[in-house]
């Protein structure tokens, strides 16, 4: 957007007068290997994925949390079939993840530490960028340590063009940049936020979650298994001119033919300013990324805190059921684990008072059979009787 670059351009403008834009110099390490082979069937890389083992102490330590413990000695399976992490792709066991990995860590040991803008910035980091700009259709991409910088890193970088434009002097409120945040975002957004509006730099508003009365929220809400009304937001972008920026943490490598998220879903990629995700979910690995265009990235990557104060990453990392109170929430978290599931009870501060839950997450290494047992045991927790159809779909992976 035209009005969005003349103020990025203008901010990088007095960035460079000042001697003050920043730059990554990639460290040469050797082209990686080609890449492994793909394997057209499930292996036992996609069970390790989902099977886990807890020792005797941590489970009688989580039977007894709430107070409700009987004090007998409780036979549980110390096997558990995990349904909480956020392997969707269950890519972290996958034997191309695990080649790729060993090998760099083989070669280069963590790499080179130190921030990204001194020395921690490989050729390695730099394809993976570029890999994440050309998945997210964008100009250029920015990999960040985790999803929680990234957003920070888009936050602060957002307050200091109106800092820079002030040109040494507190912004007045009419110049600061209006924010426009969704109730149930991220704590990584929040705070972000917060940190900037405290320095005086922006003018946040929180609004109702989804309400489309009201202006921006982020898209995927991974407490509450909803999208943000990404076409809705679209027009309303086109209507008044605003900077959309999604958190499509959760949708990338998940949602769309090609797994460009939920932008590629409802077809608006070209719509969206900035895109921030992480590495950590589908894609099985570690750290964060910024998908956007080249002007901004050279501002985030000037301004942005989080980005410019931490050591990059290491080389070789290169549904919800609602129960209402914490005790039911403990109480249902408890059922599962007696049932064999890893199913973690989610309690304030995460969620609001009484809206505690049981957060699901389904990975490609689930089979059929994990699905329906899980269901089983959470009929008793449903407030509805539902009539759930599993269907099989081969691996890809």
């Amino acid at each position: 957007m035209a009005q969005w670059d003349a103020l990025v351009d203008a901010a990088l403008a007095r960035l460079a007068s000042r001697s003050l834009l920043r730059a990554t110099r990639p460290i040469a390490l050797a082209p990686p290997p080609a890449p492994p082979e793909t394997f057209p069937c499930p292996g036992p890389w996609d069970r390790a994925a989902v099977e886990i083992r807890l020792d005797r102490a941590t489970l009688h330590q989580w039977l007894a949390e709430g107070g409700e413990g009987s004090g007998q000695e409780e036979k549980v399976d110390e096997k558990l079939i995990l349904f909480s992490g956020n392997d969707y792709m269950g890519l972290s066991s996958h034997p191309a993840i695990r080649h790729a990995a060993v090998k760099a860590a083989e070669e280069y040991g963590m790499g080179p530490r130190g921030s990204a803008l001194i020395c921690g910035y490989t050729t390695y980091h730099k394809m993976v960028e570029e890999s994440l700009a050309e998945l997210k259709k964008k100009e250029d991409c920015l990999l960040c340590p985790t999803g929680f910088s990234a957003n920070m890193a888009v936050m602060t970088a957002l307050g200091n063009i109106s800092s820079l434009l002030a040109a040494g002097r507190k912004p007045a409120e009419d110049e600061r940049i209006a924010i426009f945040s969704d109730a149930l975002n991220h704590a990584s957004i929040i705070d972000g936020i917060r940190l900037v509006e405290r320095q005086q730099e922006v003018v946040s508003f929180v609004y109702k979650h989804c309400d489309m009365s009201h202006l921006e929220l982020l898209l995927l809400f991974s407490m509450d298994g909803d999208f943000a009304p990404l076409p809705e937001l679209v027009k309303l972008r086109r209507k008044y001119g605003f900077l959309l920026v999604i958190d499509d943490a959760h949708g990338t490598l998940v949602c769309g033919e090609n797994g460009g998220g939920a932008p590629e879903l409802f077809e608006c990629e070209n719509e969206i300013d900035i895109s921030v995700g992480t590495l950590s979910k589908a894609a099985g690995c570690q750290g964060g990324f910024i998908a956007c265009s080249t002007r901004w990235k050279r501002l985030i990557q000037s301004r942005g805190r989080s980005f410019i104060f931490s050591t990059a990453l290491p080389v070789p990392v290169v549904a919800s059921v609602y129960v209402g109170s914490e005790k039911a929430a403990l109480r249902a978290g408890r059922d599962m684990l007696r049932s064999g599931f890893h199913v973690t009870p989610i309690r304030p501060p995460t969620v609001p008072p009484n809206s505690c839950r049981l957060r699901i997450t389904l990975s490609a290494s689930h089979s059929s059979d994990d699905i329906k047992r899980l269901v089983d045991a959470l009929t008793p927790w449903l407030p509805h009787k539902h009539d759930i159809q599993i269907y099989a779909v081969a691996s890809k992976l």
